[in-house]
């Protein structure tokens, strides 16, 4: 084809000096039209990262805020008053039941427990004394040598003495335990905490604080609340007949404060027979396996709380989703054409950072998770698949 070339003006007319300094432009103008020029090239469609929707078990949970607390919890408080004279224990060290803790100064109660001994030994021998008057008598009444008023009054001074031997049996006793309450022993088997009070302290029954803690946590609660219409489903969960029978061992999982699961295992134990009236849950309590001490008391966590059996469906990632002016929830699908578009859709409860589809997809379509920046409706794209991991999750190529 026969290109346009410009018309160049007749420089006949024209003196030689002008027709020297025109010739240059000129040719440079011929030189430039007849110059091939460059057709634009077409753009490749945008690589999108899809994937296509399959039905499959959607295991149903709920991330609950709870607190953990301890299994047991003991209060290591003084029964009898005195001068502390030793700390038995290594703060924050795991202790046994009936481990000695403090020792109380034990001198004045050795002391009563010598004088009550010492009073046994007088009551013994008052009533040794009374038995052998009323021995002595008995035939003597029996042969009319005596009165029997005699008789009467050496027979109630024997009982008597029996009743005197028994005070003291008792008074000693209850000394003996005073001085066995001077040496202060752990209830409980768990860890210790810190030392509230140290040696030389005064310590008494009354005193408003303890002298130590112990609690026992290779075990431990964690109490999360839920709305009361959830509780069915969570009975459900955990195979529980009513409110106070044990779960499953493991159905729950607890998360620290960035989403991480614990290594630890627990079940529902029961859940509270009140309902709120202001908020209108429940008090659902937890038990943990707490082995390697990963949960203290005190904490704040999350419970994923199994809600209610399996059930098929479809699973789409959060990234996946978008939202419209209306705030309705839309996703990105490549069609059958190989051309992208908007759909709505209706979405559910949120499993594991993908969200359960009520409606707006079925299976087999695929759905854009990356890229969707870059898309424009009914733009060719290339997709490209996005992987999954064994269980099913979305995770990152």
């Amino acid at each position: 084809m026969k290109k346009n070339l410009p018309r160049l003006p007749d420089l006949q007319n024209h003196s030689p000096a002008l027709r020297a300094a025109l010739l240059p432009t000129l040719l440079a103008a011929l030189l430039a039209a007849c110059a091939p020029r460059e057709t634009p090239q077409e753009m490749p469609p945008p690589i999108v990262s899809t994937l296509t929707l399959e039905t499959r078990p959607v295991h149903l949970e709920d991330e609950l805020p709870g607190r953990v607390s301890a299994l047991r919890t003991a209060e290591i408080r003084p029964q009898v008053g005195g001068i502390v004279l030793r700390r038995l224990f290594e703060q924050g060290a795991e202790v046994q039941a009936g481990q000695p803790l403090f020792q109380i100064n034990p001198a004045p109660f050795r002391a009563e427990v010598d004088s009550a001994a010492s009073a046994l030994k007088r009551a013994g021998a008052a009533m040794e004394r009374a038995k052998l008057q009323v021995d002595r008598l008995k035939p003597l009444v029996d042969a009319d040598a005596v009165s029997q008023q005699l008789f009467d009054d050496a027979l109630s001074q024997y009982n008597q003495s029996a009743a005197d031997v028994a005070q003291a049996k008792a008074a000693l006793a209850r000394r003996q335990l005073d001085l066995d309450f001077a040496t202060l022993r752990s209830p409980i088997a768990g860890r210790i905490g810190e030392e509230l009070v140290t040696e030389g302290a005064l310590v008494g029954q009354t005193d408003a604080n303890p002298m130590a803690r112990v609690q026992q946590i290779d075990q431990v609660y964690v109490d999360v609340r839920q709305p009361a219409s959830m509780l069915e489903a969570i009975r459900k969960s955990a195979g529980q007949a009513g409110a106070g029978d044990s779960g499953k061992d493991g159905n729950v999982k607890i998360l620290d404060a960035q989403g991480n699961p614990y290594p630890v295992s627990g079940h529902i134990l029961f859940s509270g027979i009140n309902v709120d009236a202001g908020t209108g849950d429940v008090v659902v309590r937890i038990r943990v396996n707490n082995p390697e001490r990963h949960l203290l008391p005190g904490m704040f966590v999350r419970a994923r709380v199994p809600q209610g059996g399996d059930l098929q469906g479809l699973l789409i990632p959060q990234q996946a989703v978008s939202r419209g002016a209306a705030g309705q929830a839309q996703v990105w699908v490549v069609g059958q054409d190989g051309k992208a578009n908007l759909k709505p859709v209706e979405l559910g409860k949120l499993v594991q950072r993908q969200y359960l589809v009520r409606s707006g997809l079925a299976a087999g379509e695929q759905v854009i998770v990356e890229g969707q920046d870059r898309l424009q409706p009914g733009a060719p794209v290339s997709p490209q698949p996005w992987p999954l991991t064994a269980d099913g999750s979305v995770v990152k190529p």
